[in-house]
């Protein structure tokens, strides 16, 4: 007997191939092997919407190996992911081979290891036509809206645009945001901090200044602060209370796709596609001393919080022989899962819970140790025992005025033996505090009064703009790194650090859909075809109609848009430097282009003058001495060189700083990561910046 098991990536198809062996014919599809026409629209908007599905050009070999091994084979299995997209992969090999759709060949593997492939090659099913028609549905509400919205933008804005029901959703969000920044009004307060230290210690601590007469006390002046101060002068600081108790702290819950990508942003500072790109090759399967290609972590587009009860106990078992059983809990966790959330899969876990990550270090790549580190970090914690703290709650009198303070110890540390979930905003540290009585009075070693303003709102980052096309039920798993890899490409957003601001094309593109387009700007609209899709999934309604109803809206919409724009142009003011032309000595304007910014004179055609964007750092060249540029490598990657490169070779990964070595001059340099060296990078010099100790 011959069988043929069809999977998607090569990757994937040396791990399967190991553990099914003999008998068995692993090949990779790479992928769709048809799909809509990109020349024109492919929809028979007349004919209910049907699709005119075409082979993919330049996958003729391959079709014709895949069509070779088929008919060779006594069987054929269908083993793309396990959603959607993976679904719609196996309908169209099923369909290019000929196979039978009341076959049961079509299998899913939740994890690529021994267990996870056995049990999926046990339990072959039909092709799920719900699941089929749910991602035909968004692929073709898609072609629908893209490729006729998008040459209505070319005509109106600019040639080389695109719109999308979430890329437009996602622009908006950081556009309102943009304006809640801009239009924020600082407003003035004030803070009054105390020290002290108790006369049994000399440990000092910080109080608060919190309350009058027992009422929430706010200060709005320097001269209100003033005034505080000079009431509170010469007068005892008592303490008027202490409330100890115990407070938990409990583990986060093991990673969904979305809980994945704001972590791995906030703490390794991975953009959402670099963190997806790791997670599949971890997924996939790596190859691992005396156990071959085996895949690492379980599926990673998920927002499930479910963990099988085998991993679970396996779980179990590592943390009791690693750290003891009373880092177990009392009864094993379940999370509860979101309302939405469509359950497909598990939580993102290992798949091996006892293959610690410094075990397999030197297999992985250092994307892929970081991001499997963190994988099962998180997975170890979310399955062991509450944090418990001991807390101290310090009430300080002085007058009619109430200082507070607290502070805590760490009765037993729990699960944060190995990991704790990192925040968007830090949490202010408080540390232990000295010994205190009720009714001791306090030396007290300084008080004074703090300006601050208010601050707008953070601007969003790839974490916190993901939260926010979760919380309001936006895209799915696998739409979130490929749709801001789209509004960054095509220069509606761009970064600036880690934060995410709309340029003037986004600005201006985001206008002239809200004015004519307000249902696919519309969170709530884009949510709700989220949910009428997940109905599709579920067999509750029909795919046609679904079409039907969003395209007879958008048209209308379209229509009156071109009825009502006829004539119209929308300007997007070019952003003018005050880098001077020296071919005619005007202003130079920045310009986008194919490979991104650059900077080109605004007299043309009559003067072509361009030149790339330079940025600049506060460093010089540790050998020749002129300007540190921050460049970026073909693949995208930030590093530092030398402005006269190449008659200069000097390049680095390190940061430049402004701050220079005490030894020989030169400018310094920080090495990557938290905590990371500062040195010279001077030949010869050899110096390196001793690091501060508490």
């Amino acid at each position: 007997m011959s069988k043929l098991v069809i999977v998607e990536s090569p990757a994937k198809a040396k791990t399967i191939k190991k553990y099914l062996g003999k008998g068995y014919e692993v090949m990779a599809s790479m992928g769709h092997v048809r799909d809509l026409p990109k020349s024109r629209l492919g929809v028979d908007v007349e004919n209910n919407f049907k699709p005119d599905y075409i082979d993919i050009r330049g996958k003729g070999d391959l079709r014709k190996a895949l069509k070779a091994a088929a008919k060779k084979s006594d069987f054929v299995y269908l083993a793309t992911d396990p959603d959607r997209e993976g679904e719609a992969i196996s309908w169209h090999l099923a369909a290019m081979l000929g196979l039978d759709l009341e076959e049961k060949n079509r299998v899913t593997f939740n994890e690529i290891t021994k267990s996870g492939i056995k049990n999926g090659m046990a339990h072959p099913r039909k092709i799920n036509q719900d699941l089929v028609d749910a991602q035909q549905t968004r692929r073709l509400l898609d072609r629908l809206l893209g490729y006729n919205l998008s040459p209505f933008l070319w005509k109106k804005v600019k040639k080389g645009l695109s719109a999308g029901r979430v890329q437009s959703v996602v622009v908006k969000l950081i556009m309102d945001r943009e304006r809640e920044v801009s239009s924020f009004v600082p407003e003035e307060y004030w803070s009054i901090d105390s020290k002290y230290h108790a006369h049994s210690s000399r440990k000092q601590f910080p109080a608060h200044l919190t309350t009058y007469q027992g009422e929430k006390l706010e200060i709005k002046t320097k001269e209100e602060s003033d005034s505080i101060l000079a009431q509170m002068q010469g007068k005892d600081h008592v303490v008027s209370s202490i409330k100890k108790g115990t407070r938990k702290k409990s583990p986060a819950p093991p990673f969904t796709t979305s809980t994945l990508q704001q972590e791995a942003s906030r703490r390794l500072g991975f953009q959402a596609k670099r963190t997806m790109k790791a997670a599949q090759e971890l997924y996939e399967g790596i190859d691992i001393p005396k156990l071959g290609a085996v895949g690492l972590i379980s599926y990673m587009r998920t927002d499930s919080l479910r963990i099988s009860d085998e991993a679970r106990q396996a779980a179990s078992d590592y943390i009791k022989e690693k750290y003891g059983e009373k880092y177990l809990p009392e009864s094993p966790r379940v999370y509860k899962q979101k309302n939405n959330a469509q359950d497909g899969h598990e939580a993102i876990r290992p798949t091996m819970p006892n293959l610690a990550p410094e075990q397999i270090k030197e297999s992985l790549t250092s994307d892929q140790f970081k991001l499997y580190k963190l994988i099962w970090e998180r997975f170890i914690a979310s399955q062991m025992a509450n944090c418990l703290l001991n807390t101290v709650s310090v009430q300080i009198t002085c007058g009619e005025y109430g200082f507070k303070t607290s502070g805590y110890t760490v009765e037993f540390d729990g699960y944060t033996a190995v990991y704790e979930e990192s925040k968007d905003s830090p949490e202010e540290k408080s540390a232990p505090l000295p010994e205190l009585k009720e009714g001791e009075t306090l030396h007290l070693d300084s008080l004074e009064g703090t300006q601050h303003f208010t601050q707008p709102p953070a601007r969003y980052t790839e974490a916190s703009i993901i939260k926010a096309l979760e919380e309001n039920g936006i895209g799915r798993p696998s739409t979130y790194a490929p749709t801001l890899t789209t509004v960054l490409a095509r220069g509606y957003v761009e970064r600036d650090g880690k934060n995410l601001v709309p340029t003037v094309l986004g600005d201006v593109t985001n206008q002239l859909m809200e004015a004519q387009f307000s249902d696919i700007v519309n969170v709530d609209f884009t949510a709700q075809m989220e949910t009428n899709l997940d109905r599709v999934e579920a067999g509750d309604v029909d795919w046609h109609q679904i079409l039907r109803e969003f395209y007879d809206n958008f048209d209308a919409s379209l229509k009156k848009a071109e009825k009502d724009m006829e004539g119209k142009h929308m300007n997007v003011p070019e952003e003018v430097t005050d880098v001077i032309c020296e071919k005619c000595g005007r202003n130079m304007v920045v310009k986008m282009g194919r490979f991104g910014k650059f900077l080109a004179c605004p007299g043309y055609p009559e003067c072509s003058n361009t030149k790339k964007i330079v940025q600049e750092t506060n460093a010089q060249c540790p050998i020749c001495g002129k300007r540190v540029l921050t460049k970026k490598s073909k693949k995208g990657k930030v590093y530092f060189g030398c402005e006269d490169n190449p008659t200069c070779p000097f390049m680095t990964w390190d940061k430049p700083l402004a701050e220079k070595c005490p030894n020989c001059g030169s400018s310094l340099f920080k090495k990557g990561g938290r905590g990371g060296e500062i040195h010279c990078l001077k030949e010869g010099c050899g110096y390196v910046k001793e690091k501060e100790t508490e």
